[in-house]
């Protein structure tokens, strides 16, 4: 493929990614195929010659699409937004086309400039602490990391650095693998089950608390467990706190955690994965007091800030912390500029050595949609949320679950959790709209989530429309 031939198909591309947006809501939403659909449609192996590009485009509905779940159509109710936009694209194939791998400033410095202004800017969206901006001349500031877990993940690690530095300053004579054995990390039984992942990569103990009738882990619940580990000659050192969680948007009181873990010494890191974008609306900051109190947060503006996948936003007070457990620097990465207190090399930051150029992404979206078009992509899911509560309540067949705060609705029907397991099924089988469950209290509870940009009111009343003529055969089947 030549220039003029790239020129031409790329144009043809944005066409059909354009129509494919357009016209999704007449896709049936969830998938048909049964696993392995796939291998009989394509050949055992890839072609010796080039097939052609009309041919290449014909597989793409025959082969690719019949194993597609359609998370940007607006019937698509599952898990939480996958956030894409026209300017998030736009940025994604701007960035592809430039085609550099950022893990140093020399490697393409913009790539680290951009990524720290547009974590400020982020970060001021949220009116977040000074500490945690760069510009403010602080010591903290913010990263852009794949996923949520892999920020759980890193502010383990390096609150496990941290603290074993901190007990071999006494001891030196205490082995690692020794102090490792003693520590103790904390979470709630609500929280998403990559917290208890970073524990096994971390070989930590993680250990899981209970929380209050709203779901929501509260400070002497957290004091209790301190004193019994404590007792048991453990060595707490990691809390992660939730807000938002993945079952039922439910949060963690910060405000009492916080204070604890700065007295305890143990590292407070935040989980807001999906909750944190509705923080940049005045309405829902609130939800945020406690962060003061926090080491690191974090939250994927790729759930609802309408930013492709991958983007997750990271903060720490201290970097040099963060730095210093993960920095290894070989002659050939090493440059001039590194001692700049202007810039960072963001491979000390995060897993994996390099990163794609996910700040342009941002920068697109920011711009062409601004911090208001932001809110009010926000504050119109929630009301469409509220839209469906509002139906869910009417329906004395129906009860609401827990509090309905931002985009999510967890709901079932008044009966056995079989009934609500095959109510679910059903309505997946059916394909027309897509959810899936968890379980709270015992409870097999029916998610509803508020995911597509284009959704609006007449998909809430389609979608409702869909649940309750499966609840009532369902009911007939029963009778």
């Amino acid at each position: 493929m030549d220039f003029e031939e790239f020129r031409i198909r790329g144009k043809e591309m944005v066409d059909f990614i354009t129509d494919y947006l357009k016209t999704v809501e007449q896709r049936r939403v969830y998938p048909a195929v049964q696993p392995g659909y796939l291998r009989p449609l394509i050949p055992d192996s890839a072609p010796q010659d080039p097939d052609s590009y009309e041919d290449l485009m014909k597989d793409v509905e025959r082969v690719i699409m019949p194993g597609i779940t359609h998370w940007q159509s607006p019937h698509f109710h599952a898990y939480f937004p996958s956030g894409i936009s026209f300017p998030s694209l736009l940025g994604e194939m701007l960035s592809g086309g430039f085609g550099c791998v950022g893990f140093s400033w020399a490697a393409s410095p913009v790539y680290t400039e951009l990524e720290m202004v547009m974590l400020d800017w982020l970060g001021k969206m949220l009116k977040l602490p000074e500490e945690f901006i760069f510009g403010t001349g602080g010591e903290g500031g913010g990263v852009i990391q794949g996923t949520a877990s892999e920020s759980t993940l890193m502010a383990l690690l390096v609150a496990r650095g941290k603290m074993i530095t901190q007990i071999q300053a006494n001891n030196p004579d205490l082995e690692e693998i020794v102090i490792m054995s003693k520590l103790v990390a904390y979470t709630s039984d609500q929280s998403h089950s990559s917290v208890e992942r970073a524990g096994l990569i971390g070989m930590i103990k993680m250990r899981k608390l209970s929380t209050d009738e709203k779901f929501s882990l509260r400070g002497e619940t957290l004091k209790q467990a301190l004193e019994e580990d404590k007792a048991l000659g453990l060595i707490p050192f990691f809390l992660c706190a939730t807000l938002g969680t993945t079952s039922s948007c439910a949060f963690d009181n910060i405000m009492e955690l916080g204070p604890i873990c700065n007295s305890e010494n143990i590292w407070m890191h935040i989980d807001a994965a999906y909750a944190g974008s509705a923080f940049i609306c005045p309405e829902f900051r609130p939800l945020l007091n406690g962060v003061e109190f926090s080491d690191s947060f974090n939250f994927n503006p790729h759930k609802w800030l309408l930013i492709n996948y991958d983007c997750s936003a990271m903060w720490v007070k201290k970097r040099s912390e963060v730095i210093h457990a993960f920095k290894v620097d070989p002659l050939y990465l090493q440059h001039d500029h590194e001692d700049c207190e202007f810039i960072t090399d963001y491979r000390h930051w995060q897993i994996p050595f390099g990163n794609r150029f996910r700040s342009l992404k941002m920068w697109l979206v920011f711009r062409l949609y601004g911090v208001k078009g932001l809110q009010e992509h926000i504050r119109r899911h929630v009301a469409l949320a509220h839209e469906f509560e509002s139906l869910v309540r009417q329906d004395e067949q129906f009860e609401v679950i827990g509090d309905v705060v931002l985009g999510l609705v967890c709901f079932r029907m008044k009966g056995s959790n079989d009934l609500n397991e095959r109510l679910m099924k059903e309505i997946n089988n059916r394909g027309k709209i897509h959810i899936v469950s968890c379980c709270l209290r015992g409870k097999f509870v029916l998610r509803f989530a508020l995911s597509a940009e284009a959704t609006k009111s007449e998909h809430i009343q389609y979608a409702w429309q869909n649940i309750q003529e499966i609840a009532a055969d369902l009911q007939l089947g029963h009778e």
